[in-house]
C-alpha cells in the first residue's frame, strides 16, 4: 500500500454488479459510490448525501451486505477490492467510481486512484461539470463516462460552458458523453449537444439514454429515433443505449 493509506473518504456502498449503461454495457465492474453531489437533478433517484456507515457487499455480487464506518480509510477498501481480485481473477473489466459525483471528493480521489488502479482500470462516473477537479486525476484515469445535464430533465439551465471545458480535458482518455433524454427534450437540446461534440471531441461517441421514472422508460420508441436523428446528422457516433441493469434485475 502506498504512504496515503490513512486517506478517508465518504462513502455510500461499495458492490461488484454488470454495467448498464453506455460503451461498457455487459461488462462486470466493481462500484465505488462516493457520497455528495453539486446538483439535484430531477430525475436522480441514487441517494448520496454522507451517511454514518457505508455498505459493501460480503462478497462480490453476493447481493449481502455489511457496514462500514464513515469515513472509510483507503487501506480498508484497497484490501477488500484487492481479495475481491484474487478471489475472481479476470471477473470484473474496471473500478466504477461513481456517486453522486465523485469529484466532489476529488482532492481524496487523487490519493486513493493510484492505489485503486494497482487492482484494476479505473473507470469515472461523472456529471462533467467540475473540470477544476478533473484536470489532475487524469493521469490516473483509464475510463471517463461523462454526462451532458440537459434543462430539460434536470430542471436546471444546461452547464454548456463547463460542459465544454471539462469535455476538451476528458477526451485524453477513453471518453464516452451521455444524455438522459425524455419527451421533454427539445431538438434545440439535443442540436446544440451534438454541436458542442463535433467541434470539441468529435471522435467521441454519444450515448442517448432514456430516462426513467419509477422503474420504466419514459420517453416512446419514436421520440427515441427522432432524437437520434437530429443528433446523428450532426455527430454520427450517436448510440441509444437504456439502463440495460434494470432490466437484468441488479444494482
Amino acid at each position: 500500500m502506498p504512504a496515503t493509506a490513512s486517506t478517508e473518504a465518504q462513502l455510500i456502498e461499495v458492490f461488484s454488479s454488470i454495467q448498464g449503461e453506455g460503451l461498457l454495457v455487459g461488462c462486470r465492474q466493481i462500484f465505488v459510490r462516493l457520497a455528495g453531489c453539486n446538483l439535484a437533478c430531477d430525475y436522480c433517484d441514487t441517494p448520496f448525501a454522507p451517511q454514518p456507515n457505508c455498505r459493501v457487499e460480503d462478497a462480490p455480487g453476493s447481493g449481502e451486505f455489511r457496514s462500514l464506518p464513515n469515513p472509510v480509510p483507503l487501506e480498508i477498501l484497497y484490501n477488500i477490492l484487492f481479495r475481491w481480485r484474487e478471489t475472481l481473477p479476470g471477473v470484473h473489466h474496471s473500478i466504477s467510481l461513481t456517486g453522486g459525483e465523485p469529484l466532489c471528493q476529488a482532492s481524496i480521489l487523487a490519493e486513493w486512484l493510484p492505489a485503486l488502479r494497482e487492482i484494476l482500470p479505473t473507470h469515472l462516473e461523472t456529471n462533467g461539470t467540475l473540470p477544476d477537479a478533473l484536470a489532475p486525476l487524469l493521469p490516473h484515469l483509464d475510463h471517463i463516462s461523462m454526462d451532458f445535464k440537459l434543462a430539460s430533465q434536470t430542471g436546471e439551465p444546461t452547464p454548456w460552458d463547463a460542459h465544454r471545458a471539462f469535455l476538451a480535458l476528458a477526451r485524453e482518455r477513453d471518453c464516452q458523453v451521455k444524455i438522459v433524454v425524455g419527451e421533454e427534450t427539445s431538438a434545440e437540446e439535443i442540436e446544440a449537444a451534438a454541436r458542442l461534440l463535433r467541434e470539441v471531441a468529435p471522435a467521441t461517441p454519444l450515448i442517448m439514454q432514456a430516462v426513467t421514472r419509477d422503474g420504466a422508460i419514459g420517453v416512446s420508441g419514436r421520440t427515441l429515433l427522432g432524437l437520434q436523428t437530429l443528433a446523428a446528422k450532426i455527430h454520427p457516433p450517436t448510440r441509444v443505449i437504456p439502463q440495460t441493469h434494470r432490466f437484468l434485475g441488479v444494482q
